[in-house]
């Protein structure tokens, strides 16, 4: 159960984090929220899709981890077979904060209910002796800061995505060595010939705004997708 903290030293002086990856450390789902931001940096590892929330009336990107709900390709023997990962998935157990009002600076939050939580003396600490943030901390701190940044920006460059119809519906039957298929539903992806078929003034107003590069680093991803069926294969699940 989730039980989130403003971080502090009084309280959390003694606090070490797990950095194993592992599906017992909460890195077993196979789907992580990634914003545009982050898009050139993923596209070399995962494929990168979008999905609508109709709650919210929205689309959000995610990197694609697996093909079944709680399946993590990219965990290997403890550790995470990847160069990088979503800002979403490294800062944990921590997470952006604001105060009550919602008005002010962005406050370091972490969930104590995290199964990052080391226990008995394990792991890396937080805070050293003195007080101060130790380097891993100031990393995570560094990490909170760039995943705020990118997800407040994100909401235009999904509006601009919305505003030129260049998102589809996306699905995809994956067949695997052993003869078992998965289908994958529910997601979309940019839509190359509309892309293709913006006026020049667009593509100018799209470059300006910073959106262009994430829409091809998006395009460029799909190569994931045959890369993370391999995966699967080695894995010899079906």
């Amino acid at each position: 159960m989730s039980n989130h903290e403003i971080l502090n030293f009084a309280e959390h002086a003694e606090l070490r984090i797990q950095t194993e990856a592992g599906a017992d450390y909460g890195d077993g789902v196979m789907a992580s929220l990634a914003v545009p931001a982050e898009f050139q940096r993923l596209a070399c590892e995962y494929p990168i899709l979008f999905r609508f929330d109709a709650e919210r009336g929205a689309f959000s990107a995610l990197a694609l981890f697996g093909f079944e709900q709680g399946e993590n390709l990219f965990i290997e023997a403890g550790r995470w077979d990847a160069a990088c990962k979503p800002l979403a998935v490294a800062v944990q157990p921590f997470l952006v904060g604001r105060p009550q009002s919602g008005e002010g600076a962005t406050q370091v939050h972490v969930d104590m209910g995290h199964p990052r939580i080391a226990q008995g003396g394990e792991g890396v600490r937080v805070f050293d002796e003195t007080g101060q943030p130790t380097p891993f901390l100031e990393e995570i701190a560094e990490m909170i800061g760039a995943l705020d940044e990118g997800y407040r920006a994100s909401g235009e460059f999904f509006a601009a995505l919305s505003r030129y119809d260049l998102v589809e519906p996306f699905s995809m039957d994956v067949t695997l060595a052993s003869g078992a298929q998965h289908r994958m539903v529910g997601y979309h992806l940019i839509n190359e010939e509309k892309l293709a078929g913006l006026e020049p003034g667009v593509l100018a107003e799209l470059h300006e705004a910073g959106h262009l590069r994430p829409i091809y680093m998006a395009i460029a991803s799909l190569g994931n997708l045959g890369k993370l069926v391999r995966r699967k294969n080695r894995r010899g699940d079906g």
